[in-house]
């Protein structure tokens, strides 16, 4: 079998990134009959197919997604050999991509962001807000925005949020009709408005009281793949939520939300922004993690 070129990998992972020949064309300069003529050249030298093609969409096959998964990170260590010549004669660049659940990508835009992006004005970060827990490596994202306990652990983790206390709260109306539960087992008996990832599992409710742990599968009326509009069903009296304390500490000041089973939820460590500790980190995300722990030291003192 002839050696496989450069030119040919870099064609099939930006086709496999977009999912879209004509995109990938897009962002390399070339025509879509060229691409696909590249490709077809790399299958027939493989003898394997590497995408499943209709006209509406592109997809890995099974052999695709395994070359995609060997050779993506080799491609990005290359593109980050190459940067790193010219970092001391140019103005550093690149593209961050990183997964994040909405709530945890907000410290480092309104803290972070700013000075880095003032900063480096040839790097562009890219935040992909999703509810699910994502491969970052599989899913072609530099790294990660999760609580802490959500990290693999192969990963370097940079921890810069506070503790964060899981509350089940509902409003005062709410509670005047059904009353307030007692104990983790009492919500069988409640409305309850649940969580559901994009992956479609039902997010469970954890309680901790003393060593004893209660590990809930709720009921209720209502089920949201958002956490704001669960805070807006709370208010509204349709049941109980169980969400991150910041997301209703507003409310609960206010009056407008009820702290409930405060002695069964417990803290658990906060926010942390993480990436894959076997791999030497591109130039920009060196720069960006470096730019967190910055801050994160300063919150410190």
């Amino acid at each position: 079998m002839r050696r496989v070129g450069l030119s040919e990998l870099t064609a099939f992972v930006t086709i496999a990134e977009h999912r879209s020949f004509r995109a990938a064309a897009r962002q390399l300069g070339v025509s879509p009959s060229a691409l696909s003529h590249a490709i077809r050249n790399l299958e027939a030298r493989l003898d394997a197919r590497l995408f499943n093609r209709t006209t509406r969409s592109v997809g890995l096959t099974e052999v695709g997604d395994k070359l995609l998964r060997r050779v993506q990170p080799a491609m990005a260590d290359l593109d980050d050999a190459v940067s790193e010549v010219g970092e001391d004669r140019d103005r550093p660049s690149g593209l961050i991509r990183i997964s994040a659940a909405e709530s945890g990508a907000k410290p480092l835009i309104q803290h972070v962001l700013p000075a880095f992006l003032a900063t480096y004005p040839d790097i562009h970060v890219e935040i992909v807000v999703d509810t699910r827990l994502v491969d970052i490596v599989a899913d072609g994202f530099d790294a990660g925005i999760r609580l802490f306990d959500d990290v693999p652990r192969d990963m370097i983790a940079i921890r810069f949020g506070p503790d964060v206390r899981f509350v089940a709260v509902a409003s005062p109306a709410y509670l005047s009709q059904s009353g307030a539960p007692k104990t983790p087992q009492d919500l069988q008996q409640h409305r309850c408005i649940r969580f559901r990832f994009l992956s479609g599992a039902l997010y469970r409710w954890n309680f901790e009281r003393h060593g004893t742990s209660a590990d809930m599968d709720v009921d209720g009326p209502m089920t949201l793949g958002n956490t704001n509009l669960m805070v807006d069903a709370a208010l509204a009296g349709i049941g109980i939520v169980w969400l991150p304390d910041y997301q209703v500490a507003e409310h609960l000041t206010s009056g407008r939300l009820i702290d409930l089973l405060k002695e069964w939820s417990p803290s658990i460590p906060g926010g942390c922004l993480y990436y894959p500790a076997n791999r030497h980190p591109p130039v920009a995300l060196r720069l960006f993690t470096q730019a967190v722990r910055e801050w994160v030291s300063k919150q410190a003192v």
